[in-house]
């Protein structure tokens, strides 16, 4: 048996025990958790928003279906789904309970209470049966998990047989001064952004360091895939700074 508490991963540029990671990022997006909606049209000039719309796009739900929504704190996944399904049910898992307080706070999470539900867990550890749901998303979640092949299995598991999975990520750009353009505007601008409008410059270093640290696009869909899923694919958001993976378990 091994021992995780001897190996470390990364907390942004830290290196950190594996134990740790958890609550750290537990802290981050606790202090985050009031401004965080803001902060994303802030940081992204309202683009996330239409990331999150091509997400629903290629995934186009339907009526009956049952979706896990993993890091999902604010809703804003849940509720675009809800809204095109019609007839179907979303479940909201975070590790952060003050996420998952904002999001019902929402005028979208009144209006569709009766679809929703809302659990604080772990997306290494979900608490659902096997083959539980039709539709898995996680965005801008699974790279704050401390072990993402952990958490790809757990995708793998819950879904029904011909359910499918959703991630959408920071990625890396393909043009190398593309990406050294967009650094300098990451590690100069959003930690200042961060103190200006949610009073906290550290969390959002951390953040920007995390998106540095994921996997690129091709070694995530290799990641996907070793979890067991088929057809994995992924597709550009503006020109890499996010990507959309999608993959299904056959």
């Amino acid at each position: 048996m091994t021992d995780n508490s001897e190996k470390t991963t990364h907390f942004g540029y830290q290196d950190v025990p594996e134990a740790h990671k958890a609550g750290l990022v537990h802290g981050v997006f606790t202090n985050v958790a009031s401004k965080y909606d803001i902060m994303n049209d802030v940081m992204s000039g309202g683009i996330h928003r239409i990331w999150k719309d091509a997400m629903m796009d290629w995934l186009a739900p339907r009526s009956g279906q049952r979706l896990l929504d993993v890091a999902g704190g604010t809703g804003d996944i849940a509720f675009r789904f809800l809204k095109r399904a019609g007839a179907a049910e979303a479940v909201v898992l975070d590790m952060t309970e003050s996420m998952l307080v904002e999001g019902r706070k929402r005028a979208d999470a009144e209006a569709l209470s009766s679809q929703l539900e809302w659990i604080v867990g772990d997306a290494m550890a979900l608490p659902f049966e096997d083959n539980s749901f039709d539709v898995y998303t996680i965005s801008f979640g699974i790279r704050n998990v401390t072990r993402v092949a952990d958490a790809l299995s757990e995708a793998y598991r819950v879904l029904r047989p011909g359910g499918r999975l959703m991630v959408l990520e920071f990625s890396q750009l393909p043009n190398p001064a593309m990406q050294k353009a967009y650094d300098l505007y990451s590690f100069n601008v959003i930690p200042r952004m961060g103190q200006l409008v949610a009073g906290d410059s550290d969390s959002y270093q951390y953040l920007v360091e995390s998106i540095r640290k994921f996997p690129d696009q091709e070694t995530f869909a290799g990641m996907i895939r070793n979890a067991g899923f088929e057809n994995v694919s992924y597709r550009n958001m503006t020109f890499g700074v996010a990507a959309l993976h999608a993959g299904w378990k056959i």
